[in-house]
């Protein structure tokens, strides 16, 4: 079962993945998601669950959850998200 972050977590992830952060999309665990692994898009906010909220390339606003989803900065070789 998924625990939600904390407070203190949350606003780490803010940290780490303020808007405008550009991500790249390693994978989904979702079967039914319609984000394909290599897409790339923009970080819209972090919301209070801990979701990344995302504006994707390809036009979809799925959002991304840490230590679920595999995904890392765009902008460098950054750490994955899944933990």
């Amino acid at each position: 079962m998924n625990q939600f972050p904390t407070r203190k977590e949350v606003e780490q992830l803010r940290e780490r993945y303020p808007k405008g952060t550009r991500i790249h999309l390693h994978s989904m665990q979702d079967p039914y998601a319609k984000v394909p692994s290599g897409t790339k898009g923009t970080v819209i906010g972090v919301d209070d669950a801990g979701h990344i909220m995302m504006h994707w390339d390809s036009g979809s606003t799925l959002s991304l959850i840490p230590g679920v989803d595999s995904f890392s900065n765009a902008g460098s070789s950054g750490s994955p998200g899944r933990r």
